[in-house]
């Protein structure tokens, strides 16, 4: 099965924008659940539906498959709640690892979060200067969980 392993961090400073370029995601979910996610996601000019299990400490079961990108569109349009989550993505390396910083826009915006995915749970990295807190294990940040509770709302 395959398994993503993933940690997830508050950016704190704006060290890391020199290290990457950003891609355009929009994306949004037919399923949202504590138990399952179908997420439908544009990433540049390609597109995918996902698939993920409940997470379990820092994994879960994840299944990702491309699909035409107007079918896509016509999903993100047609069948996912609103509000869908839009950011630009940038992969930075760093420590011999691929960081994924999120800069959220739309409902989100203000939002930066890096992640890293990693070989297996009790995997040592060393931290960038530019990672915040860690809010790996707090569900608020979970994508699935920013299209129902958006980030500019957290405040009311």
């Amino acid at each position: 099965m395959p398994t993503e392993i993933e940690r997830k961090f508050l950016v704190k400073n704006d060290d890391w924008r020199s290290l990457g370029k950003g891609v355009f995601y929009c994306q949004g979910y037919l399923v949202s659940s504590p138990n399952k996610t179908v997420r439908v996601r544009i990433a540049g000019k390609q597109a995918y539906l996902t698939i993920k299990g409940a997470t379990t400490g820092i994994a879960r079961a994840e299944y990702e498959y491309a699909i035409p990108v107007d079918q896509a569109q016509e999903l993100l349009q047609t069948l996912c709640a609103p509000p869908l989550i839009e950011k630009m993505r940038y992969r930075v390396e760093w420590g011999g690892l691929v960081w994924e910083i999120d800069e959220f826009d739309g409902e989100n915006q203000g939002l930066i979060v890096a992640e890293v995915e990693l070989a297996d749970e009790n995997q040592a990295i060393a931290l960038p200067e530019w990672i915040g807190t860690e809010v790996s294990h707090d569900p608020r940040y979970y994508n699935a969980n920013l299209s129902k509770h958006p980030y500019s709302q957290w405040a009311k």
